[in-house]
């Protein structure tokens, strides 16, 4: 049975309709009239190996918080049903990825448990249309929804879009070998309590 998900969500700011499969082969069809962000949701697919479509309609003449904070919380949802009772997986990834002068590391626990830490600093405010104060809010909801503790670090880069992209691109490398299932590990769970 494969470790697939399709969810909708419509609030009153959003409607929100994706597709996950975590034994993909990097393939996306993302909208969610954000350019930026499906340009970054794009490369976190390719580089986690997942399959992934986003179709998003959100109050963007407001701004483009709601969009990319409630995509996080469909997109978390997703990887929980997804993931399921995390049978035979590796469970934890690490990530450090270089992207010219920017550099991100990435740690992921799929843990049960839903935690940020975001040590992430930008030298300017936006990149296009999208503030960059949302990928901390877009991350947040996704670990949150998910139920993994999440760590993304800059470990260095002023470039905004090149430290937005290798931020993305750990996380993705990270979420492949955190998802990734563990021959030696044959369908128990990852955890001396038995379960996740």
């Amino acid at each position: 049975m494969g470790r697939t998900a399709s969810l909708t969500r419509a609030t009153a700011e959003t409607d929100i309709a994706l597709s996950l499969d975590l034994d993909g082969s990097g393939q996306a069809e993302i909208d969610t009239g954000i350019g930026f962000l499906d340009h970054m949701l794009t490369a976190l697919t390719r580089h986690a190996l997942f399959d992934l479509t986003v179709r998003a309609q959100g109050d963007l003449q407001i701004d483009c918080h709601h969009t990319t904070e409630d995509v996080g919380i469909v997109l978390g949802r997703a990887f929980a049903a997804a993931i399921g009772d995390k049978r035979g997986i590796a469970r934890f990834g690490q990530a450090l990825l270089p992207m010219d002068e920017a550099l991100a590391e990435a740690a992921i626990d799929i843990s049960g448990r839903g935690f940020l830490v975001w040590d992430v600093r930008f030298e300017r405010e936006r990149i296009a249309e999208l503030d960059t104060e949302l990928f901390e809010e877009f991350f947040r909801a996704f670990a949150m929804n998910a139920g993994i503790t999440l760590h993304v670090t800059r470990r260095a880069g002023h470039n905004a879009h090149h430290v937005a992209e290798s931020c993305f691109k750990a996380v993705a490398r990270a979420l492949r070998m955190a998802v990734a299932l563990d021959p030696r590990n044959a369908g128990a769970v990852p955890s001396t309590k038995g379960s996740l």
